[in-house]
């Protein structure tokens, strides 16, 4: 009698831990079209419409390093079309940057 409470509270924790790693990686190759430093986020466009990313704290310090109008390879966790991508790194294709590449942690040239 016990056995099945039990498995029943192990099946919602399961599920429920399972919907909060919802997050899909997701690249997209677009212009910096703006640097948004006091909300933390960056505006870049894809396929014909705009969005912000949301950056972490670990690159925040670097954000600014991010040339307006460059292209930049972006890979961000995707969480659905209702909430803020955040990214994970980034790579500048196109414009000059004292922070070419950040893999997630710390920029590299």
């Amino acid at each position: 009698m016990r056995l099945l409470p039990a498995t029943l509270l192990a099946t919602l924790l399961l599920f429920g831990l399972a919907s909060m790693s919802d997050a899909e990686e997701k690249s997209f190759y677009s212009p910096v079209i703006y640097i948004d430093v006091e909300q933390h986020r960056i505006l870049i466009s894809q396929l014909g419409g705009v969005f912000y990313i949301d950056v972490p704290e670990v690159a925040r310090p670097h954000m600014e390093k991010l040339p307006v109008s460059g292209l930049v390879d972006f890979v961000v966790d995707w969480k659905g079309e209702d909430q803020i991508p955040i990214l994970k790194t980034w790579k500048v294709k196109s414009g000059e940057s004292t922070c070419m590449h950040f893999n997630g942690v710390e920029c590299k040239d």
